[in-house]
């Protein structure tokens, strides 16, 4: 009697542990029961809070799930803008369980499952509203708008899996290796034909300056060739006038300087040779008496 008593004792002390359970601080606990949620009378998933609470032994199976906010932190990935450019974009989301019993039919609990799901629909919605946008709206203002755009396309189809999205954040978006390259070579190009633009444009103004100045010079040495020319004809004009005065007045006189001019450049080489007759009239103021023989 006594061992029955004791073994009953055991039992029930078995089943008194077995009905009790804590739900941790930071989560929350669903009961299953034969591989159904348990539901008050109201049809609502029951969902316990932290602390103790009550359970069928061996029937109930309790679930424990994470209520906090939990962060997904994606890796880079890629999406096509309108311009069809590739970019490489860094992003994550805030979620938490808002239908735990949903969430639990649909991932099993399993948190890695859940965000694997959840990467795929957030990044749909991103995949849609970066290929309505070129480079320039997504990096100059629109990004905000984006995130936007993307968390309520994300959270319509996230509702499926019991799960609440607060926030989608684009953090960092980049240019794949291989269109940065391509990027900056058609940045050189575009310089270097500026650069040949300016050059050409620069030895044009180069040219029409060298011609201008060119036709200047030309100008001011034929107005002082002219000149020049005006005033040797002035001179010489003067001077056959003066010779011509003078030659009027002692004609004879006149007459001599110029034989006198014509002896000394005559005989101021010793090696000149002259072969004139003697009577020539070159010799006439050097024969004696200053008259011809």
């Amino acid at each position: 009697m006594k061992n029955a008593i004791a073994i009953f004792v055991i039992i029930a002390v078995l089943f008194g542990f077995g009905s009790i359970f804590v739900v941790k601080e930071g989560t929350k606990s669903i009961v299953i029961r034969f591989g159904k949620v348990q539901q008050t009378d109201e049809g609502i998933t029951e969902v316990f809070e932290p602390g103790l609470h009550f359970k069928l032994p061996i029937f109930d199976q309790v679930k424990a799930l994470d209520s906090r906010i939990q962060t997904l932190d994606e890796s880079a990935d890629r999406f096509v803008t309108s311009e069809k450019e590739d970019l490489l974009v860094d992003s994550y989301v805030k979620w938490r369980i808002q239908d735990f019993a949903r969430y639990y039919l649909s991932t099993g609990g399993n948190k890695l499952q859940a965000e694997t799901l959840l990467k795929q629909k957030v990044n749909n919605g991103l995949r849609s509203e970066f290929g309505s946008r070129t480079i320039n709206q997504i990096v100059s203002g629109e990004r905000s708008e984006l995130m936007d755009e993307a968390m309520k396309q994300a959270s319509g189809s996230s509702d499926e899996l019991g799960i609440e999205i607060i926030d989608v954040r684009v953090k960092q978006i980049n240019l794949p290796q291989e269109v940065n390259n391509s990027i900056f070579e058609r940045m050189r190009a575009e310089r270097a034909a500026a650069a040949r633009e300016y050059r050409s444009e620069g030895k044009e103004q180069g040219e029409i300056i060298r011609a201008n100045i060119d036709a200047k010079v030309t100008i001011m040495l034929a107005d002082a060739e002219r000149n020049a020319r005006q005033l040797r004809g002035e001179g010489d004009a003067q001077s056959a006038k003066i010779y011509a005065d003078t030659f009027s007045k002692d004609a004879e006189f006149y007459s001599f300087l110029r034989s006198m001019d014509a002896y000394r450049n005559s005989f101021n080489n010793k090696q000149d040779v002259l072969v004139i007759e003697p009577d020539s009239d070159f010799f006439k103021y050097m024969n004696s008496g200053g008259t011809k023989r």
